[in-house]
């Protein structure tokens, strides 16, 4: 079963219920009290007072949602997906209702009426990165990552603010020939889940796939393998001044060789400077212009303030933790710098500003 991450409108209602007030203020107070118990696994009472909400406020959408949610939680997926397909027609709809109804018909073993559920949400709100990321998990549940992935990647097209589709892609991409995206894909899904268990699983991804892909045969030989696409547009051969390499052997790879000093193993200080010198020879060489990148671009705005450094040993500390904290201890105040500027520094992702495989 995939986690259900819940909008709740109701827990962002501030202020004192004042009771013996309106039916809505009444329903409001129980629907509040539905979800604390629904938390706590309590979901027969839940559902029973969210009946008594939606009866004192029959107009307000959380309230069916809500009760369809318990019904989920307690598994009960027949419940939740007739509740769900008659408020579908609500006046304030969100995808979210259309993502539980999918996964309660995934989780019933009716793919094709979850893709159904999907899609009919994505008429209605077809930029919805939750949506995008629920089918292609149909696929990833199957095993089927090949198929998954295009979802994930349009999702991360079509909602760059929404971590969930980062995440899956850089898992699927850092499994692959093409470590690269997943390179890319990992590090903005950091950017924008900055604390969780999964933070820090990609953490250690990232980490492990530079070690891997990374040989050091000696202080002077040593060889990167992030890419095997090779292909090239052949209509952009006619047009040689619109000639654009393949991203990941032509460009990402040759300016990562000259980002390597002499180094004897690769570790997290090692990286941290391959890092650095990665961002100066982007821009240096020029591929800025021609490869614009919103994650590359922040990262040489993390270095012009001075925290680049920092901000590689935390990409990368859950890979070499001993490494991390080593490195910590002897630099607590550039550490405390970071963290305060990286609070209010955010990596500027939109609909105008954002990163996804396709641009190249």
């Amino acid at each position: 079963m995939r986690a259900i991450t819940l909008g709740l409108l109701l827990l962002l209602t501030t202020g004192q219920i004042t009771f013996g007030q309106t039916n809505k203020e009444k329903a409001l107070a129980k629907a509040q009290e539905a979800i604390k118990l629904m938390d706590s696994g309590k979901f027969e009472k839940s559902i029973t007072l969210l009946q008594e909400a939606q009866k004192l406020d029959p107009d307000r959408f959380d309230y069916p949602y809500e009760l369809a949610y318990a019904h989920y939680l307690k598994q009960d997926y027949t419940g939740a997906v007739t509740i769900l397909e008659s408020t579908k027609s609500h006046k304030d709809v969100s995808d979210r209702l259309f993502q539980l109804l999918g996964n309660s018909y995934d989780v019933l073993g009716k793919s094709e009426k979850a893709f159904e559920a999907y899609d009919e949400g994505l008429n209605l709100f077809p930029n919805s990165g939750r949506l995008y990321l629920e089918k292609g998990n149909v696929y990833w549940g199957k095993k089927e990552y090949g198929k998954a992935l295009p979802f994930y990647e349009k999702g991360i097209e079509t909602d760059p603010k929404f971590p969930s589709n980062y995440y899956r892609a850089a898992k699927i991409y850092c499994g692959s020939t093409e470590e690269v995206w997943g390179m890319m894909y990992g590090e903005i899904f950091m950017n924008l889940e900055r604390n969780s268990k999964r933070t820090a699983e990609i953490s250690k991804l990232l980490y492990d796939t530079y070690k891997s892909e990374i040989k050091i045969s000696s202080d002077t030989s040593f060889s990167v393998s992030f890419s095997k696409n090779a292909t090239m547009n052949v209509s952009d051969l006619k047009s040689p001044g619109k000639l654009k390499l393949p991203y990941g052997v032509g460009v990402y790879e040759p300016t990562l060789m000259f980002s390597i000093p002499f180094i004897e193993s690769i570790d997290i200080h090692s990286l941290a400077k391959i890092r650095s010198n990665f961002v100066d020879n982007y821009f240096k060489y020029g591929h800025d212009k021609a490869y614009p990148n919103v994650l590359l671009t922040y990262q040489k705005n993390v270095k012009d303030a001075g925290h680049m450094e920092a901000y590689n040993h935390w990409i990368l500390m859950k890979g070499d933790e001993d490494g991390f904290g080593k490195w910590l201890s002897a630099n607590q105040d550039k550490w405390d710098s970071f963290v305060a500027w990286f609070g209010e520094n955010t990596l500027p992702v939109s609909d105008k500003n954002k990163f996804h495989s396709g641009q190249y």
